[in-house]
């Protein structure tokens, strides 16, 4: 059961962006939180990408039609040990989407480039329990979609996945 995928989806526009959710604030888990389109692998799966591709689609209505697989990050494993397996994907611009009410607060893109640059990584350093632990975050100021200026947070395992997403094309 801690197996998960998510879609990293890179959407293509004139200045690539990259497409991410916000959680509802009423769920059990990483409410109100920043996320890439994912969840858990089902039986039914074929693979992970099976799984980005499946949970995209409940979660925000993306057909898979619209969708160009390009690979796979190197898994990622949160700090509450579920292993996650990133699936970088192209979309086409203008793929229709329906964000699932339950799940999904707000669907939004963010510039590709501007992700990438390694000026906008901050590092934190918390003390959790006796524990240093370092974290990472990407603020972005951004509008919502009322078109109001709005600050998203971007951290944890999302942030790190795109930093990771940074070392690959970096590479």
């Amino acid at each position: 059961g801690s197996l998960r995928s998510v879609l990293v989806p890179l959407v293509l526009r004139d200045e690539m962006t990259v497409l991410l959710t916000q959680r509802t604030d009423h769920l059990s888990s990483h409410p109100g939180q920043i996320s890439f389109p994912g969840g858990r692998a089902e039986p039914e799966d074929a693979n992970s990408v099976a799984t980005a591709l499946r949970e995209a689609h409940e979660e925000i209505g993306l057909d898979a039609s619209e969708v160009e697989v390009l690979g796979q990050l190197p898994v990622y494993t949160t700090g509450t040990g579920f292993v996650v397996t990133p699936v970088v994907a192209l979309v086409r611009a203008g793929a229709s989407l329906t964000a699932d009410p339950f799940e999904v607060a707000e669907v939004f893109e963010v510039p590709l480039a501007w992700l990438m640059d390694p000026s906008h990584h901050q590092r934190h350093a918390v003390e959790i329990g006796g524990q240093q632990r370092e974290f990472l975050s990407i603020p972005w100021q951004g509008v919502d979609a009322a078109g109001e200026p709005r600050r998203y947070f971007i951290w944890g395992a999302t942030a790190a996945m795109l930093r990771n997403l940074y070392r690959f094309l970096a590479a």
